[in-house]
């Protein structure tokens, strides 16, 4: 006879209390780097993290992820916007996933149907947050997200239509016009952005299918709750010679002491301040460092109104296992299950399930193991340890 049991936890990320003791027991690691794929909506998507050496399984420590530019990819994001010594003194686990392919092979993330493209990009993101979590002891409410040019788009994209991020961080990139039109936080998301007055791929006044950067700020100014009117603090010119400056906007007095910034890097190209890269076009200004700059940001927020829902909407949830054919059975109170994701002790995709009220799912045919099982509702996440005997 098959028997199923179920042990309560209060989110997927709780859990990775669980799966750190099972994968590397109680003692503090050594740094980390982890490459890994899983099937997602059918295609197989890669990425890799960085976890640091102070890491100690059981301590909840930050998330970033590092989305790259159009035909760029994670091992690029890593080697020339490269947050890992930050990661490194700062305590946080660094992800850099891969987008997925267009023709011809150039990675992208999609943002708004790019190109007509129907990929997931926002639920793999999602998916890849509980991968890592159910390895290492991930904050839940200390998840961040940053990009450059296409991957900055995608950040935004997050901020729209996910709960899963305590602030984003763009730099070149803005939001598309049927983006802005159409975005609807759950949750007030703090924003820092960075741009360039002279850049000629993404333009700092936008075009008719990307908003100008005044409007982007204005929009998140508006969704946070924040003065309108910042405090602008030149950057010292430390390199005369990079062909750029820069101007620090401060817009303050937002919900829960939410803030929103602006790097206007006058001058500055399609480019990553502090971080030159080969073949980019424009003045890359080098008076302050954009990867220190979102850092210093991203550690003075933390995500608290979702939260807060979810701690709410628990009680009315509940999961349970028929021992005979290992039918899981799913109650979720008023609000309907959408998405249910089964990953094995490896963190390795085994099922995903996305459809509108979800109430059993059917595991009769996967092999004794402890999984984790995480299920997807309106404004929350809850996971559960499954153990299959």
């Amino acid at each position: 006879m098959r028997t199923t049991s179920l042990g309560g936890s209060r989110t997927a990320f709780r859990m990775a209390h669980l799966w750190a003791g099972l994968l590397i027991g109680n003692a503090t690691i050594g740094q980390v780097t982890v490459d890994g794929s899983f099937l997602h909506d059918g295609i197989t998507r890669t990425y890799s993290y960085h976890v640091p050496a102070s890491y100690v399984p059981g301590q909840a420590v930050p998330l970033v992820l590092g989305l790259h530019g159009l035909g760029s990819s994670g091992d690029e994001f890593a080697e020339y916007r490269d947050f890992r010594p930050i990661a490194d003194t700062a305590g946080f686990i660094m992800a850099h996933p891969d987008g997925s392919t267009l023709l011809g092979g150039i990675r992208f993330w999609n943002y708004d149907n790019v190109l007509g493209s129907t990929v997931d990009d926002v639920g793999f993101l999602e998916a890849l947050i509980d991968t890592i979590a159910a390895h290492y002891t991930v904050d839940p409410l200390r998840v961040y997200a940053t990009g450059m040019s296409n991957g900055s788009f995608m950040c935004y994209a997050l901020a729209c239509r996910s709960d899963r991020f305590a602030a984003v961080g763009g730099v070149t990139g803005s939001m598309s016009t049927g983006m802005h039109d159409s975005c609807s936080p759950s949750y007030p998301t703090p924003v820092i952005h960075i741009h360039g007055t002279d850049d000629g791929t993404n333009p700092y006044a936008g075009t008719s299918t990307m908003v100008g950067i005044e409007d982007l700020v204005a929009f998140w100014l508006d969704r946070n709750g924040c003065d309108s009117t910042p405090t602008v603090t030149p950057v010292p010119d430390l390199d005369p010679g990079d062909g750029a400056a820069a101007e620090h906007h401060l817009y303050t007095g937002g919900t829960d002491g939410h803030t929103v910034e602006l790097f206007k890097v006058i001058g500055g190209g399609h480019t990553w301040p502090g971080s030159p890269m080969p073949g980019t076009s424009g003045n890359t200004c080098m008076d302050f460092d954009a990867r220190l700059e979102i850092w210093r940001f991203f550690s003075q927020h933390q995500r608290t109104t979702s939260s807060s829902v979810q701690e709410q909407r628990e009680d009315e949830f509940a999961l349970w296992s028929d021992p005979v054919d290992g039918t899981l059975h799913i109650h979720s109170g008023d609000d309907p299950v959408t998405g249910v994701l089964i990953m094995d002790a490896m963190g390795r995709t085994i099922l995903e399930h996305r459809a509108a009220g979800i109430q059993r799912i059917d595991l009769g045919h996967l092999p004794t193991g402890t999984y984790l099982v995480g299920i997807t509702r309106k404004g929350s996440y809850v996971a559960r340890k499954l153990l299959i005997q």
